[in-house]
């Protein structure tokens, strides 16, 4: 595979970059190694970058990190046992809460 190497100034971080035909017929090699050693590829057509090729965790950890708020309502769940709850534990626990509303208010809650 034909790869070269340019810096990315931002983070320190190496990219390679790859043209198109290459990464159409590399694609299996290339996402492996995105995903197993968190490398990033960008993808050149007619010598312009097109695209970037990264792993869902390198993207999460470094373009869209999870918020504050998401992160203390999940260290809370943690501390709390909510994050071992199963889907149909969730459903009766939001189903006990609405009729909980329902006799409060003498009124039947919007499904």
């Amino acid at each position: 595979m034909e790869v070269s190497a340019i810096q990315n100034t931002k983070n320190k971080r190496m990219q390679n970059v790859v043209s198109a035909l290459t990464a159409r017929t590399q694609l299996g090699q290339i996402l492996r190694r995105a995903v197993d050693s968190d490398e990033r590829f960008v993808v050149d057509r007619r010598g312009k970058p097109s695209v970037i090729i990264m792993s869902v965790r390198d993207y999460i950890r470094n373009i869209a990190p999870t918020p504050a708020a998401y992160q203390a309502i999940r260290q809370d769940a943690k501390k709390n046992g909510g994050s071992a709850l199963t889907m149909r534990e969730i459903n009766a626990e939001i189903a006990a809460y609405r009729k909980q509303g329902s006799r409060k208010n003498g009124n039947h809650p919007a499904a």
